[in-house]
């Protein structure tokens, strides 16, 4: 049996149901917002994935700032979420803040373009190594819009993904590897338009043979991949991946988007920068903004070259790409500020060290409990998986996802004052974020173990 079904299921049980306990004890206002705002919002939260949250109802937020933020009933929480990728900058960061505050004042919106933009489209340019920019409001219209292009310009129908990959709402991409090797929808598609065999293909990541057989078909507009896996859990390519992804891609008349949203934790110009990569597409979203909505795409001279030929100017409004909102000038603010003043390559030398303390705490807490899990780290973010060796693929990362363990973690460490990802045991570091920070973590998580294994 997997590692981790070695847990004592009775004292997980036991367990868990104190900690559900103490958190009701521990936070009466939040409950009582939870019952007033079900009058009101689905299941009492206004998105419905706020429901995953480990407790029995969500926290609600007072306040926030830097690598911290306080809920009403007064807890001091060290944010190791981070909005899933959305406040990586930080809560509040001060540059973002004065940029924002300065642009309300002189327009929010009008469907112009403002300077900011040229400075966000060249430092773009300097990170991810395409020329080209334009922009949206999330990273899900980023990728929508890209897959619209390719298809355009190269005349074919298909996108190939990998297993287990997230892209935000993007239809094509709610797919998974069925029985027959075929691409099937995952659990939880709702309101499938058509079945997803019809618009996509979907191989594992680090495996090449499958990715040339998908693209010998012929008929692939794009490959649509994060450069390492991140939704699923922290799945990293193996030496060589990405260069084979790449000659084939190019011999096969392929597209090659790279999905850099999360895997921006990398390095300042996420993991193409970092390892060098040659993509015709980069997509980008959530963090670039310090918390105001704002995303990007950029394309390669050739593909620039290939919609100016394709696309009339007459056509370049009602086709499928843009949005009256997108590009707006208090996006291209906060972008400005956020990447020439928060997210810079000085923040990224204090952030990837901080991961690497998380990554040698946990580690050092399992070794000592002998416990037979594995960390895996891609620069700025850090996650435990409930395996004994690193993942090769999205498939063995799912298969070994064990849930009441994990809300267990994610219980016991929110009633001790930290905030993990809910959707995995993820933790992500800001330029906010602290050694101490980090450390109690390491406490923390180090107690729930003595507590599990004890």
């Amino acid at each position: 049996m997997p590692a981790h079904r070695t847990v004592d299921r009775a004292r997980l049980e036991q367990l868990m149901a104190a900690e559900l306990a103490s958190f009701e004890r521990a936070n009466p206002r939040s409950r009582e917002l939870f019952e007033q705002a079900k009058g009101s919002l689905l299941d009492g939260v206004p998105m419905n994935w706020m429901v995953k949250w480990a407790g029995p109802f969500p926290l609600f937020v007072e306040s926030a700032s830097g690598a911290h933020f306080r809920d009403v009933d007064g807890h001091d929480y060290v944010d190791l979420c981070l909005g899933d990728t959305g406040a990586m900058a930080g809560h509040g960061p001060d540059a973002t803040v004065r940029a924002v505050e300065a642009q309300l004042r002189r327009g929010i919106t009008h469907m112009l373009p403002t300077a900011d933009a040229i400075v966000v489209g060249d430092e773009l340019r300097r990170r991810f190594g395409v020329p080209f920019w334009q922009f949206t409001l999330t990273a899900t219209d980023a990728n929508r819009f890209v897959i619209r292009l390719a298809r355009h310009i190269t005349g074919r129908s298909k996108i190939v993904v990998h297993n287990h990959c997230y892209h935000g709402s993007v239809d094509e991409t709610f797919a998974v590897i069925g029985p027959d090797g075929t691409a099937v929808e995952r659990r939880g598609n709702i309101g499938k338009p058509v079945a997803l065999a019809q618009t996509t293909r979907v191989v594992e990541i680090n495996d090449l043979d499958g990715l040339e057989r998908e693209l010998s078909r012929g008929d692939v507009a794009a490959c649509l991949f994060e450069p390492a896996l991140t939704n699923v859990g922290i799945v990293l390519p193996e030496p060589g991946y990405h260069e084979g992804v790449r000659e084939l891609t190019r011999r096969h008349g392929t597209l090659l988007i790279n999905d850099e949203t999360h895997t921006i934790c990398a390095g300042p110009g996420g993991y193409t920068g970092d390892h060098g990569l040659h993509p015709d597409f980069v997509t980008i979203g959530k963090t670039i903004g310090g918390g105001i909505p704002a995303a990007a795409y950029g394309f390669t001279e050739d593909v620039a070259e290939r919609i100016h030929r394709s696309i009339e100017r007459e056509d370049s409004d009602v086709g499928g790409i843009g949005g009256t909102l997108a590009g707006n000038a208090l996006s291209l603010a906060a972008i400005r500020a956020t990447l020439t003043e928060v997210l810079t390559e000085e923040a990224f030398a204090r952030m990837i060290p901080l991961a690497e303390r998380f990554e040698a705490g946990v580690n050092g807490v399992l070794v000592a409990h002998d416990v037979p899990w594995h960390v895996t780290r891609l620069g700025a973010r850090a996650e435990y998986h409930f395996v004994a060796e690193p993942p090769r693929n999205g498939s063995a990362l799912h298969d070994a996802a064990d849930p009441e363990l994990e809300r267990f973690l994610h219980l016991w460490a929110m009633n001790r004052g930290v905030l993990m990802t809910p959707f995995h045991n993820m933790a992500l570091m800001s330029p906010a974020t602290t050694e101490a920070d980090v450390d109690r973590h390491t406490a923390v998580f180090g107690a729930a173990i003595e507590a599990l294994f004890a």
